[in-house]
């Protein structure tokens, strides 16, 4: 390992190829950060080194992917100095009708590939007395909407090991910030509603029209009114990183703080009803 005798400030950034990582690596690294793009396709970021970027392929669900991602910012920088969680996406679809390999393949990506790459920077982190943590939430841990519970569970999972991970490393000099998008207008819409499963039987109706109301409510209506680009997040990304006392939750968007301060309010009876004026109730003729 290369000798490093400065504090490392390096930023790793997961799921750059698309979205809010893209946006955020572009930023950082124009202004002047030192920062390491990754995807699973090493191909699908190339254009980013000419934004500035270094680029390594890494995949949240393989280990050896990970840990060569890891090796290769400390040998070069020391160690991670600010690890940016952002890989993630939605898997919707009615509880009953999701298939477990599908359930776990989200969980692997969402929550074991965010926990697991907090373990690998962390003793780097902790040698050097300095380090930042910033995950990539949602307003979505915060309530829950028929049809994405399984997406909405990895949510609540980050929340949780957030808040843990906060108390566990602070004393070390390592900082844990989560960050809760509202609605962002990407391509997640999209990917969210191309991955429910519609099918046939006793869900179908439910499960298409979740699908289409997703794809909606970031194309029109009045809550997309209340989105941001992705361009949005990655300020927030930013001053999670360069402030000297970072918040704990950065909330981006119109629509994070309405309808988390809209659930606050709700009694639990409260939001069933105000979701079923949102979406078709299965089983309901």
């Amino acid at each position: 390992m290369t000798n490093h005798s400065q504090t490392s400030r390096a930023i790793l950034i997961t799921g750059c190829s698309t979205g809010i990582g893209r946006a955020a690596a572009e930023r950082l690294a124009r202004n002047g950060h030192t920062v390491y793009a990754t995807a699973r396709r090493a191909e699908a970021i190339a254009d980013l080194e000419s934004a500035g970027c270094r680029t390594l392929p890494l995949d949240v669900t393989d280990e050896a992917s990970m840990q060569a991602a890891v090796d290769h910012v400390t040998n070069a920088e020391g160690a991670v100095g600010v690890l940016v969680n952002n890989a993630g996406y939605s898997q919707s679809g009615a509880i009953e009708t999701v298939a477990m390999d599908d359930v776990r393949r989200q969980f692997e990506t969402n929550v074991f590939g965010l926990m697991r790459m907090c373990q690998l920077v962390l003793p780097g982190m902790r040698d050097q007395h300095y380090g930042r943590i910033v995950n990539i939430s949602s307003m979505g841990g915060n309530f829950t909407f028929p049809g994405g519970g399984v997406y909405h569970a990895t949510k609540y999972a980050v929340e949780a090991i957030s808040d843990a991970l906060r108390f566990e490393v602070k004393g070390f000099g390592v900082d844990v910030v989560v960050i809760q998008p509202g609605l962002i207008r990407t391509e997640f819409g999209n990917t969210a509603a191309a991955e429910v499963r519609a099918g046939e039987g006793p869900y179908a109706e439910f499960n298409a029209s979740v699908a289409q109301a997703t794809k909606e409510v970031y194309e029109k209506g009045p809550v997309s009114r209340l989105g941001g680009g992705p361009e949005t997040v990655a300020k927030a990304i930013e001053r999670a990183i360069t402030s000297t006392s970072p918040k704990i939750r950065y909330r981006v968007t119109p629509s994070a703080h309405l309808l988390i301060r809209q659930r606050s309010l709700m009694t639990d009876g409260m939001w069933d009803r105000f979701v079923a004026t949102q979406f078709t109730r299965p089983g309901k003729t």
